[in-house]
C-alpha cells in the first residue's frame, strides 16, 4: 500500500522563488486576492514567527490564477518546500540517503513501508557507511519522506539534481559548517579544472582524493568537469562523522566510481600511485580549523605524496599566502622546503560565501625535483586578488599551473601569463607576504619612445590652443625604476591620511549653494552628477566632528566601483561611503594627487581592498613639472567641456525654436544682400 504524503510547508520566499517573482509580489497576491473568488491559501502554520503555507494549496492556487513566471509552479512545489516534521538536520540526513538510495536501487520508494525501506537500505549499504544509520533515525517517518523523496526527484527530474537543490539550501535550513565552508561555482570550477588538467599530466588513470572529511563540493565539481568522460574515480577518508558520510552519499548519488578504498592508515594518508588530491580547508568535517591545524593536514598529504601525485589546495590567503608566525609559521616554512609546493597562488575576495571579505588562495603541490639544491629551487607565485575569474583568466592560469610541474627547460619554454618563478630561499627569508602583489593595470603603461610619438602627433594634429602649448616630452634611455607602493604601508609611513565620510541625511542638502557635497555618485560621473550642497552651519550640527577636505585632497569609493577624483578647491564635505585619503605636504613620497586618483579609477570593478591597491610614485625631480603639465591640461579640458556645453544649448535652442515656429532660419549671405538692394531701389 503506498505510503501517504508527508505534508510539505512553504514559506513566502519560498513561494516566490516558485512564481519566480520578487518577494514583494507575493505580498500583493495575497492582500489583493483577500475578497476575491480565489485568495491566497491560508497559512497553515507558524514557525519562529514565520507563517508557512500548504505547498500543493500554493501550487494549485498559483496553476488556476495564473501568477508568476512558471508555468509548471504546480509540478515544481515540491523542489521548494520542505516536509512539516521536528529536526532539520535529521530530516536533510534522511532524505539524501534516500535519494542515494533511489539512484543505488533504480527504483520508486513511495510504494515501500518501513521495514522494505531500511532491508532495501542494508542490501545497499550492509556495512552502514553512508545511509543505514540515518535511515534507522528517522524509521517511523520513512514512508512519508520516501514518498516526498520520490515528489523532489520529479520536480528536480534527476536525483542528484534533487540532492544538490537541498545542499544549495544550506545556509536557510542551517547546516551551519556546510554553510561555513561554502565556495562559489567559480571557485569551484577554477580548482576543479586545475586538478584535471594535472591528471591529464599522469601516467595511468589518476583516482582523485580528499583528504579531508569533506562535504564533496570540490570532489562534485570534479565529476562534472568529467561528464562526458568515464566515471571518476574517488578516494575518500574513512571517517564516520555527518560531513563524511554525506560526502560518500553524494558521489553515490552522482555515479561516482569511490569503490569504498580505505584512504586512512595508523600512520596517517596512505595513497599509491597517480593520483590528485583535491582539498579545501577548513573543511565541513572541522570548519573551525586553526592555522596550525590546516597545514598539519596539508603536511599529512605532503608526507605520503611521491612525484606521481599532485595537489590542489584551497585554504585562506592569512594560513597559505599572508604573513605568519608563530609555530604555524615554522609548520609553514617546513612545507616549503619540501619543494612539493610548486605554486602559490593569491586568489580575489568573495570566493567564500559566508566570508566574502576573506581572500582565499590555492596551494598547487607536485614534484619535489629532490637532485635541485635547496638553494636553487623555485616556486610559481601569482597575485589574482584584484581580478575577477572569468573563463579566460581562469584558462589562463591552468596553463600556469599545469607549466609549474616541470623542470628549469620546461619553464623557460613557457609564456606565463600571471605567474613569477621566485627563488624558495626568498619565500622562506621573507617576513612579507609570499605573494608579490601585481602591478595596478595603470602601470602597464607604452614604451617610452612610443608615448612620446603618439604625444609629438597628438600635439600636432590636435588643434589645441594656448594651455596644451608648449608641452614636450622625449623618451629616457634606460627608464628608471619608480616603483609603486600600497596603501596601507603609506598610511603606516605617514605619507597618506585617511580621513572617513561623513554620514549625511540626503533630505539636508540643499541645491542652490552653501558647502559642496561629494558622494560616490560624484566620483563615478564627476562631469554629468547633479551638484549638491550643504548650509555650512546644518553640516557642523550633524556631523560636530566632520571634516572638509582640504586642496588636492582624493576623494575616493569602492562601491559600486573604484573610483576616485582631486578637490582641487577643497572645502568640501564627503558623504560616506566616500572617503578621503590626503597626502602630506612635508613628505609626499613621490605621490601626486592627479595619479594617485588615476591609479584607482585604472582598478578593475572587483577590486574593493582599497587597503591593499597599489599607487605609482613619481621622481622628486618630475613631480612639479607633471602637476603644471596636467593641471595646463585639465584647464584645456574644462574650457573644452564649456563649449560643448554651449554648442548643445545652441542646438536645442535652434531645433526646439525651428521646430516649434517660434524661430526661422535665414541664409546670412541673403541678410547681408538684402539692404544694399533697397538702397538701390
Amino acid at each position: 500500500m503506498e505510503a501517504a504524503c508527508t505534508p510539505l510547508n512553504l514559506t513566502l520566499s519560498d513561494v516566490a522563488a516558485l512564481a519566480r517573482v520578487q518577494r514583494p509580489v507575493v505580498s500583493m497576491w495575497r492582500k489583493r486576492s483577500a475578497g476575491s473568488a480565489q485568495p491566497f491559501p491560508a497559512p497553515t502554520a507558524l514557525e519562529a514567527g514565520r507563517e508557512l503555507f500548504d505547498a500543493d494549496q500554493v501550487g494549485a492556487w498559483l496553476e488556476a490564477t495564473g501568477r508568476g513566471n512558471n508555468a509548471e509552479a504546480r509540478n515544481d512545489a515540491a523542489a521548494f518546500a520542505a516536509p512539516a516534521t521536528r529536526d532539520q538536520r535529521e530530516i536533510f540526513n534522511a532524505l539524501t540517503s534516500l535519494l542515494a538510495l533511489k539512484v543505488l536501487t533504480g527504483r520508486q520508494l513511495a510504494p515501500l513501508g518501513t521495514d522494505q525501506l531500511l532491508d532495501v537500505g542494508d542490501e545497499c549499504d550492509p556495512d552502514d557507511h553512508l545511509l543505514y544509520s540515518e535511515l534507522e533515525a528517522l524509521r517511523d517517518e520513512l514512508p512519508a519522506l520516501a514518498s516526498y523523496a520520490d515528489r523532489l526527484t520529479d520536480s528536480s527530474y534527476s536525483a542528484p539534481a534533487a540532492f544538490e537543490g537541498l545542499l544549495a539550501d544550506r545556509f536557510r535550513t542551517g547546516l551551519r559548517e556546510l554553510a561555513d565552508t561554502a565556495l562559489t561555482a567559480s571557485a569551484l570550477s577554477l580548482v576543479a579544472a586545475a586538478a584535471t588538467a594535472l591528471a591529464a599530466t599522469l601516467d595511468g588513470r589518476p583516482v582523485f582524493v580528499d583528504p579531508t572529511a569533506g562535504g564533496g563540493d570540490l570532489l562534485v565539481a570534479v565529476v562534472r568537469e568529467h561528464a562526458d568522460a568515464a566515471p571518476v574515480s574517488v578516494l575518500v577518508t574513512d571517517d564516520d562523522g555527518a560531513a563524511a558520510r554525506l560526502l560518500r552519499r553524494r558521489l553515490a548519488v552522482h555515479g561516482a566510481d569511490t569503490g569504498r578504498v580505505n584512504t586512512w592508515s595508523e600512520d596517517g594518508l596512505a595513497i599509491s600511485g597517480p593520483a590528485v588530491h583535491v582539498a579545501q580547508y577548513p573543511s565541513p568535517g572541522n570548519p573551525t580549523a586553526t592555522a596550525e591545524e590546516i597545514l598539519a593536514g596539508i603536511e599529512d598529504v605532503v608526507l605520503q605524496m611521491d612525484d606521481a601525485q599532485r595537489a590542489v589546495l584551497i585554504a585562506p590567503a592569512r594560513v597559505l599566502s599572508s604573513p605568519l608566525t608563530g609555530p604555524a609559521g615554522n609548520l609553514r616554512g617546513d612545507l616549503l622546503r619540501s619543494g612539493r609546493v610548486r605554486a602559490i597562488i593569491q586568489l580575489p575576495p568573495g570566493l567564500l560565501k559566508a566570508k566574502p571579505r576573506e581572500l582565499q588562495a590555492l596551494w598547487i603541490l607536485g614534484p619535489s625535483f629532490a637532485e635541485v639544491p635547496i638553494v636553487d629551487r623555485w616556486t610559481m607565485a601569482a597575485d589574482l586578488s584584484t581580478r575577477q575569474l572569468t573563463q579566460d583568466v581562469s584558462q589562463d592560469l591552468v596553463s600556469d599551473v599545469v607549466a609549474s610541474m616541470g623542470d628549469r627547460w620546461t619553464l623557460r619554454a613557457h609564456s606565463f601569463r600571471f605567474a613569477r618563478l621566485i627563488p624558495t630561499r626568498s619565500l622562506l627569508a621573507s617576513k612579507g607576504p609570499l605573494v608579490p602583489a601585481a602591478a595596478p593595470a595603470a602601470t602597464r603603461a607604452r614604451a617610452g619612445a612610443e608615448s612620446a610619438l603618439r604625444i609629438d602627433e597628438l600635439l600636432r594634429s590636435g588643434n589645441f590652443g594656448s594651455t596644451e602649448a608648449g608641452l614636450m616630452v622625449e623618451p629616457v634611455g634606460a627608464p628608471a625604476a619608480t616603483g609603486t607602493a600600497k596603501i596601507e604601508d603609506l598610511l603606516r609611513a605617514g605619507t597618506l591620511r585617511y580621513i572617513k565620510g561623513n554620514r549625511i541625511p540626503e533630505a539636508t542638502a540643499t541645491t542652490p549653494d552653501g558647502t559642496r557635497l561629494l558622494g560616490p555618485a560624484d566620483l563615478l560621473n564627476p562631469h554629468t552628477a547633479p551638484r549638491r550642497y550643504i548650509d555650512l552651519l546644518d553640516f557642523a550640527a550633524g556631523n560636530p566632528s566632520g571634516r572638509l577636505t582640504e586642496p588636492g585632497d582624493v576623494v575616493f569609493c569602492t562601491s559600486p566601483r573604484p573610483a576616485a577624483l582631486v578637490d582641487m578647491q577643497g572645502g568640501s564635505a564627503v558623504v560616506f561611503p566616500a572617503r578621503v585619503l590626503r597626502i602630506d605636504a612635508g613628505d609626499p613620497g613621490g605621490l601626486l594627487p592627479d595619479v594617485v586618483a588615476a591609479d584607482i579609477n585604472a582598478l578593475p570593478g572587483a577590486d574593493k581592498s582599497w587597503r591593499q591597491w597599489r599607487l605609482r610614485r613619481v621622481p622628486d625631480a618630475q613631480r612639479n613639472q607633471l602637476d603644471a603639465s596636467l593641471a595646463r591640461l585639465q584647464h584645456g579640458q574644462h574650457l573644452a567641456r564649456e563649449r560643448l556645453k554651449r554648442l548643445e544649448e545652441l542646438a536645442t535652442l535652434i531645433t526646439d525654436g525651428v521646430a516649434g515656429g517660434s524661430l526661422t532660419l535665414t541664409d546670412p549671405s541673403t541678410k547681408l544682400a538684402e539692404p544694399q538692394t533697397k538702397g538701390i531701389q
